[in-house]
């Protein structure tokens, strides 16, 4: 049997008042739920990365680093998740984190400290985005 997908529901909150974008689904879903019990998350919604941050990753970063460090482009990148992106430090089981689950920010983090281990352990300078042909 298989779960159905829970929906969620984005807005933004104004002069302390939440303001759906789906206002009448979300009213529709709690006469529905009436007298149940239920969970409500509030979070600030995440911005995924984006694809001029996935395409700088991929035509430039990724490259220059695997030509220097002697990697394909997939070994590469695998590379670096397991260095930046590991779950479970330690651990005899570690998990690695995906890009592609990455917000806009941590995605620039991320990008930042390849950056840096390409400079510290190989000289090699990455152009910013923007600067690279």
């Amino acid at each position: 049997m298989s779960k159905r997908p829970v929906p969620v529901f984005s807005g933004r909150i104004v002069n302390g008042a939440i303001k759906l974008d789906r206002a009448v689904e979300f009213s529709a879903l709690r006469a529905r739920l009436e007298g149940c019990e239920v969970d409500l998350v509030l979070r600030r919604q995440r911005k995924p990365r984006s694809l001029k941050q996935s395409a700088y990753y991929w035509a430039v970063v990724i490259p220059l680093l695997a030509e220097v460090a002697g990697y394909d482009d997939e070994e590469m990148h695998a590379a670096l998740k397991m260095r930046f992106l590991r779950n479970h430090v330690g651990a005899d089981l570690p998990s690695v984190r995906s890009t592609s689950d990455l917000d806009t920010a941590e995605f620039t983090e991320y990008i930042e400290r390849v950056r840096q281990l390409a400079a510290e352990f190989y000289g090699l300078l990455i152009p910013n985005p923007g600067e690279a042909e």
